[in-house]
């Protein structure tokens, strides 16, 4: 009896050690790789199937008996090929399956946390899809608004200077350089403010100017401060009767010290008109064209101009205002019957005449003539049609100057 006990217990063992080497049904969901008994799994039933009949458990073992070996489960047979296993000692994912799903490379990963991106100017480590940005590429730009390139003379430091008087000289200035002095004696404080700039203005800026802009800065501080001291004078009274009769009732001239009087502050150094003209405009920056740029406030002088002067394109201006002098019957005109040539009395020596002696005194034509006047003729000679040229090169006339007409250019 005792070895037919010992027989079944044999069985019953070896029974449940062939079941224990069977192997575990795998999750369904599991995305495992297939195994060469990938097969066999798919036909073993569930471990926990409810249908499952109950494993019998067999009785004691004995104990003075040696326990069969049972080989594990989880260990591969070396003599068996693996194909490719997960590395035991990583964390298994959540769910029923022990091994890693392969990961899309370009889809991130949802359970990753997200790194914030504080630098504004480092890649977001979040955007695995797009290539880290270097600061140095540059990047097209398609916005069509208009640049304005860094050497633009409109935008220099002189010309934007130089434009502060702009908006007098256009509303106030007509184009033949007649003013509205009736409508700028209501301006009277933006004539103090512009003229506030030219006292406030840095000598250390001023000298970094071209000497264009130098000289143009000093015809618009003259041309504002004449303009200034008419409206301060507006309406001009005579100073007399007698004085009247002489120069006009309406003659600048009754103005006292006009150019020798009035004084106001370019960079914070006191002038005249007259220190100015003497100064700059006879010494420093000796260019005859200036003094027709230069407004006496009067019907023989020549017009002002209704926009300020600007470095960048001064020696246009400047031609053109000799041009427009020149066409002037009170500057400039000849009559070849009489054989005279009628000059404005701003080209006589007292004057400018002078000024022109350094640049355009000739000894070859003209001759006959006073050195100043050779120079002023050779001067003109640069702003006529040919034939206006060739008659005052060859013709045979005399020079006479006219008188000057001191009324002011009054439009109001």
């Amino acid at each position: 009896m005792a070895k037919y006990f010992n027989v079944c217990a044999s069985l019953l063992l070896s029974a449940l050690v062939l079941g224990s080497l069977q192997p575990r049904a795998e999750a369904a969901e599991c995305p495992r790789l297939a195994t060469p008994n990938a097969a066999q799994d798919a036909n073993q039933p569930p471990a926990n199937e409810p249908n499952q009949t109950a494993a019998i458990e067999p009785p004691a073992a004995d104990p003075n008996k040696p326990a069969p070996t049972v080989a594990d489960p989880n260990k591969p047979d070396p003599n068996e090929a693996v194909p490719n296993q997960p590395d035991p000692n990583s964390a298994p994912r959540q769910g029923l399956c022990p091994y890693p799903a392969v990961a899309d490379p370009n889809k991130p990963d949802s359970n990753s946390p997200k790194i914030e991106n504080t630098d504004p100017n480092k890649p977001d480590a979040n955007d695995i899809t797009s290539v880290a940005k270097d600061p140095n590429n540059i990047v097209p730009n398609h916005d069509n608004t208009p640049k304005t390139e860094p050497n633009d003379p409109n935008t220099s430091p002189a010309t934007v200077f130089h434009n502060k008087c702009a908006a007098i000289l256009k509303t106030f200035v007509n184009a033949n350089g007649i003013v509205d002095y009736k409508g700028l004696t209501r301006k009277k404080p933006n004539l103090n403010t512009l003229l506030d700039e030219f006292s406030k203005l840095d000598p250390n800026t001023y000298k970094s100017w071209p000497t264009e802009d130098k000289i143009a800065l000093w015809i618009n501080a003259y041309n504002i401060k004449m303009l200034d001291i008419i409206v301060r004078n507006y309406p001009i009274e005579p100073m007399s009767r007698w004085h009247a009769a002489i120069w006009g009732a309406k003659s600048i001239r009754h103005i006292e010290g006009i150019w020798t009087k009035y004084k106001f502050l370019v960079m914070d150094e006191a002038f005249t008109l007259l220190e100015i003209e003497e100064r700059f405009f006879r010494k420093e920056f000796a260019d005859p064209r200036i003094c027709f740029a230069l407004t006496r406030a009067s019907l023989s002088s020549p017009g002002l101009r209704n926009e300020p002067y600007l470095g960048y394109k001064l020696s246009k201006q400047l031609d053109d205002q000799t041009k427009k002098f020149l066409s002037s019957p009170l500057a400039f005109k000849i009559d070849k019957n009489k054989g005279k040539v009628y000059l404005s009395a701003l080209f006589q020596k007292t004057e400018y005449g002078q000024t022109f002696l350094a640049k355009y005194g000739i000894d070859r034509k003209f001759k006959g003539k006073q050195p100043e006047t050779r120079a002023v003729l050779n001067f003109i000679t640069n702003f006529v049609s040919e034939d206006v040229k060739s008659y005052l090169e060859l013709g045979n006339y005399t020079v006479q100057f006219m008188g000057y007409n001191w009324t002011i250019n009054d439009g109001s």
